[in-house]
Formats: C-alpha cells, sequence, structure tokens
C-alpha cells in the first residue's frame, strides 16, 4: 500500500501541535477526544464508545488501559509488538509488563511535535515494521496507537496487512476511548480474530499443533492455568472437549478457536471478540462453570448449545456436582465479603464465595453491564447481592464503609482504605484471580487465603491500637511541634495552578 496522501499537511485539517506540551506531556481528555475524532479517528472512537461504555469516570481508574493489549502481544509466541506514544507512557508500560513476567523486547517509535504535524510519525512507524518484519522471527507484528498518536490521527490503518509474509495489525489504545486494562486486552484479541477470520475465509489455514477429537468450546477470557483443564472434564459426558483459551498464546489457535461449537465467554467483557465469533456463525453462552449452581446452570447452557441430550446434559452435571459439593461443605467460608475489582471475574468469585457460606452484601466491577453475565447478575440479586457496573473507587470505598466487613477484597487502594481502618483486605488481581475457580478444583480454592485474612483482623486491631495517635494527613510523622494544616493555602494554589491549567490548554487550542 503506497497511498500516503492522507499524510499530507492539506489532509491534516489543523495543526495538532497544541496536543504535546512541554517534555510530551498530554493535553486534556475532551481535547484530545475531540482532535482524534477531527483528525479522522471518529469511527473507531464510536465503535469503542458501544464496545466499552464509560462509567462515572472519563478515564481510568486503573492501571492504563493500553497495558492489557500489550500483554496480550507480549505473551503470544512469535509475535512482535511496537507501542508508539509518550515516552512517560511507554517506559510505565514496559517497566509494568516486565514486572508481570514479560521476557522480550518492546519496539518503540518516539514522535515528536514536528513529527505529529508533517506525518513523518507514520512513516518512522512503517519504516520499523518493515525493519521487524522478519517471517523467520515473527508471524506477526502489533503496533498500537498510544493517546497522543491516537489524537493525533496516526492513520495505522494505511499499514500494509503484511509484509514479507508477517501479518501487520495496527490499533488504537486510548485512556480516554478505553475505560480499564481488561477492555484493551479485547480490542486486541478482536483484532486477531477478525485477521483470522478474513483469512479462514480465503482458503485454507495452518491446523493447529494439537487437534481435538470431538467439537470444541471455546474458552473466552484470561483464567489460571488448572480451569481449562477442569473445564475439559466437565465436558466429556457432553461429547465435548475444551478449546483454545482467548486470548490465545499463539496465531493458529485462533483458527481452533473460531472453529468452536460454541463460545464460552467465561469474561463477559470481550465484545469485539464476540462480534467476530458470531460473524464466523458461533453461539455464545455466558457464566461459567463456578459453584454447585454455576455448574449445573453452565453444562445445561452449554449442552443446550450444541445439541446434547437431556440425558448427557444430566451424566455431565452427575459427574461433577457431588464433587463440588463435597469440598464447599469441607472448606466452608464465614464472615462478611465486600468483592471489588477490574478483572471481569468479580461476579463469578461473589458466587463462589457465597456458595462457600459467606456474606456477600456488594460486587463491584470496572468492567460494564453485558448480556453474558446476565446470569450472574440474576444469580446474585436473588441472593439480596447489590451489583454496581463500571464501579469507581469512590463506589468501592463506600461499600466498605456501609457494610463493614469482615474482609475487604479489591483493588490497591481499597485495599489500602480497608487496612488502614482495621479491616482485613486481599488484593483481587494477585491473590483472588490468581487462583482456580471452576468446577471441582475452584470450590474451596479460596477458603484458605479468605479464612486466614479474615482470622487475621485481631492483627490490625493490635497494629491499629499501637500507632494510634502518630497522625493522619499533614500531621502524620514524629514532629517537636504539631504542624498546623493551612486549607486557604491549598486552596489559594488548587485555584491558581487550575487557572494556569485552563490558559495552558486554551493558548494552545
Amino acid at each position: 500500500m503506497n497511498d500516503l496522501t492522507a499524510l499530507t499537511d492539506n489532509d491534516r485539517t489543523r495543526d495538532r501541535i497544541d496536543l504535546v506540551g512541554e517534555g510530551g506531556s498530554c493535553s486534556s481528555k475532551d481535547t484530545m477526544r475531540d482532535a482524534a475524532k477531527k483528525a479522522g479517528k471518529t469511527e473507531i472512537l464510536d465503535q469503542y464508545a458501544k464496545d466499552y461504555p464509560l462509567g462515572p469516570h472519563d478515564q481510568p481508574q486503573s492501571m492504563c488501559p493500553a497495558f492489557g493489549s500489550l500483554r496480550v502481544g507480549l505473551r503470544m509466541r512469535r509475535t512482535a509488538t511496537i507501542l508508539s506514544g509518550s515516552a512517560c507512557c511507554v517506559y510505565g508500560l514496559t517497566f509494568t509488563s516486565h514486572f508481570y513476567g514479560a521476557r522480550r523486547s518492546v519496539g518503540y517509535v518516539p514522535f515528536s511535535s514536528e513529527t505529529l504535524v508533517t506525518g513523518k510519525l507514520f512513516e518512522d512507524i512503517k519504516e520499523a515494521v518493515e525493519l521487524m518484519a522478519d517471517p523467520e522471527k515473527y508471524d506477526t507484528i502489533v503496533v498500537t496507537n498510544l493517546c497522543v498518536p491516537t489524537a493525533s490521527g496516526v492513520p495505522l490503518r494505511l499499514l500494509p496487512d503484511s509484509i514479507n509474509g508477517v501479518r501487520i495489525i495496527g490499533i488504537d489504545v486510548p485512556g480516554f476511548g478505553i475505560p480499564t486494562h481488561a477492555e484493551a486486552k479485547d480490542v486486541l484479541a478482536g483484532a486477531m480474530l477478525k485477521y483470522a477470520r478474513e483469512e479462514a475465509e480465503q482458503g485454507p489455514v495452518a491446523a493447529p499443533s494439537a487437534l481435538a477429537d470431538k467439537p470444541t468450546v471455546t474458552l473466552l477470557g484470561e483464567m489460571f492455568p488448572v480451569d481449562p483443564m477442569g473445564i475439559g472434564h466437565m465436558l466429556e459426558p457432553l461429547g465435548l472437549a475444551a478449546g483454545p483459551v482467548v486470548p490465545t498464546r499463539e496465531w493458529r489457535e485462533l483458527y481452533a478457536a473460531l472453529d468452536g461449537a460454541v463460545i464460552a465467554a467465561i469474561h463477559p467483557f470481550y465484545t469485539a471478540s464476540v462480534r467476530e465469533f458470531e460473524a464466523a456463525g458461533r453461539k455464545v453462552v455466558g457464566s461459567a462453570p463456578v459453584g454447585r449452581d454455576g455448574t449445573a446452570a453452565w453444562l445445561k447452557a452449554i449442552g443446550e448449545a450444541t445439541g446434547a441430550s437431556a440425558d448427557q446434559i444430566a451424566a455431565a452435571q452427575n459427574a461433577v456436582l457431588p464433587a463440588i459439593d463435597g469440598a464447599l461443605k469441607a472448606k466452608p467460608i464465614k464472615g462478611r465479603i465486600t468483592v471489588s475489582g477490574y478483572e471481569g471475574s468479580e461476579l463469578l468469585v461473589a458466587r463462589l464465595l457465597i456458595e462457600s457460606g459467606a456474606d456477600v452484601p456488594y460486587v463491584g466491577t470496572a468492567c460494564p453491564k453485558t448480556p453474558w453475565s446476565e446470569p450472574d447478575r440474576e444469580w446474585l440479586e436473588a441472593k439480596g447481592v447489590r451489583i454496581k457496573y463500571r464501579a469507581s473507587l469512590e463506589d468501592d470505598i463506600r461499600a466498605v464503609e456501609e457494610f463493614g466487613p469482615d474482609l475487604a477484597i479489591g483493588t490497591t487502594p481499597v485495599v489500602q482504605h480497608a487496612k488502614a481502618k482495621a479491616i482485613p483486605a486481599l488484593y483481587f488481581t494477585n491473590l483472588i484471580s490468581a487462583r482456580p475457580l471452576m468446577g471441582a478444583a475452584g470450590a474451596g480454592s479460596l477458603a484458605q487465603v479468605v479464612n486466614g485474612a479474615i482470622g487475621n483482623k485481631a492483627r490490625f486491631d493490635k497494629m491499629k491500637e499501637f500507632f494510634e495517635g502518630v497522625g493522619t494527613g499533614h500531621t502524620a510523622g514524629i514532629w517537636e511541634e504539631t504542624p498546623t494544616d493551612r486549607p486557604k493555602f491549598k486552596a489559594k494554589y488548587a485555584a491558581q495552578n487550575a487557572l494556569a491549567a485552563k490558559a495552558a490548554e486554551f493558548i494552545g487550542s
């Protein structure tokens, strides 16, 4: 593709130098969103607004959303990743990725005000892709625009579909368009599924490394490695096998995923991915085999979607439900627990806790309400649980204050708030979602860590008593004379900073 007319100054309706301040810092979210639409990104931003509707905030309250799509690419074999964005953003994303175990380099195409204005940034990206497109090393190269290149209209759609046989996938993952890093996983997974589906429609494609001898169930959403194996055992009486987990670990698994007899939306927020599966003619089933009730209902739904007989469904349920019952009774959980997080599996965790005996009055998830979480919503609300989709940090903290739980499960700031009040707390991502949840393996899997945390209440009370009086906020620490708060000074300088920021934005517009 050599049509680069979109890169000329005449086609850029405005000089976009105002999007970048000193040192490459970014302007306001509204300014960037408006600029992105004026620069030709209206279609993609409108699609994101439908797929990932915003909640109470216009920006993520967790980590940069691009971490989600970056992590998906870094976990795939023979896949290279290139980022284009502000240096500070790229540093933060690569640091976090390597902290979470990435063991490969991340490509980076820097920019300046000049390269944004002249279109040279796109040329630099294209050159970087051409240099990396080695079929001996890679099947795919993923190029990601972060906030500023997206707002500037850098046209990744003009990149070739492939170079030297290496697939090229360009995506925009701006913080002003994608609310959570969980949903950014869907942005890349959906783009890859679309590419793979179109390849399969054009002719024969590479077979997966291992072919199942039965129809398969594609599992949509990242999960603990033991869970797919457990699901596979549960599916055997239905004449089915567990298929690939999407996001996949290699490209050809995408073809097998698209070929599944049915798609299990274990995580219910993969909207773009569901769109591609439905375009391939596949039915999507929500919820997951969590707890006794969840497993029974899920096996019934999967069986009916694949044409299994009533006897087969009953056999599948009878094969696993007694073991789940036994595990739940053997490891009960007692106590009131609030649950919140941004992984998308919060409703499933709440179900498992309740079936284990816990009182769960509140579940907050940063992800949106979708048709594929409806079975979980209905079950939880029937148990009297208050569910908050697109929950903000403020929502989750208010729940801790209102319900006074024996344990708060949530994000880092929720955990911090709870512990400051001497309430035991666990970080959802590292301590809860990193455990099996499905079937017999999941039943009872949370009991040890949850009961252990609840049992630490006396230690928290002791620490709070010991540190009582050391001060908080402006009085924190040890002083010869207690500092005097100066709220008028804070208000004065906050107002001056706000005026300065507005003036800077006005000058740049």
